[in-house]
């Protein structure tokens, strides 16, 4: 049995020291080829922020975000946004929230959604800002992402739309 053991441990030692030139795949900063959806994003979010808001925008492209989270709950989005979104929606109760379109396409239906570009600048290792352009029912738009990096994963801390106040200015008048 020991003899079977001290061979598992060579065979591991020696594919360690493997050369990256003779393995064939992608490489463990990449992400698979997934579907659009959820799943895509999550794998994305880990690798970096220009491929976080890619898959963030072809899900959205493809009407594959699924059935969204309860407000507030929304895996995609930063802690801060999230709480804002929360308790925007628990004092509106029977009302509209404030939040009553969708940030991502800043609309309130997709339709012939499309990206046209993303450029992404980080400002530290935890920080960055996307600027993303996209097509909606024919109109061009215009957004900026505020990206934070939360444990292994980036997430949106806020949307920026140029003439308006930052997402985040809003939500917070209307919860103080």
């Amino acid at each position: 049995m020991r003899r079977y053991a001290l061979i598992a441990v060579a065979c591991a030692a020696l594919a360690a020291c493997s050369s990256p030139e003779t393995e064939v795949g992608e490489t463990a900063d990449a992400p698979a080829a997934l579907p659009p959806g959820r799943d895509a994003i999550y794998e994305a979010a880990r690798v970096g922020p220009e491929e976080f808001v890619r898959a963030v925008y072809a899900a959205h492209a493809a009407g594959a975000m699924g059935e969204p989270p309860k407000p507030g709950q929304e895996p995609i989005y930063g802690r801060m946004l999230n709480a804002m979104i929360g308790e925007d929606f628990r004092r509106a109760g029977d009302d509209v929230p404030t939040l009553n379109w969708d940030p991502i396409c800043d609309c309130q239906d997709g339709e012939g959604f499309r990206l046209e570009s993303v450029t992404v600048r980080e400002s530290s290792a935890t920080e960055a800002e996307a600027d993303v352009v996209f097509v909606n029912s024919g109109e061009t738009h215009r957004q900026t992402l505020k990206l934070v990096k939360e444990g292994p994963m980036w997430r949106i801390s806020d949307f920026l739309v140029p003439g308006r106040p930052p997402l985040s200015d809003t939500l917070m008048a209307a919860i103080s």
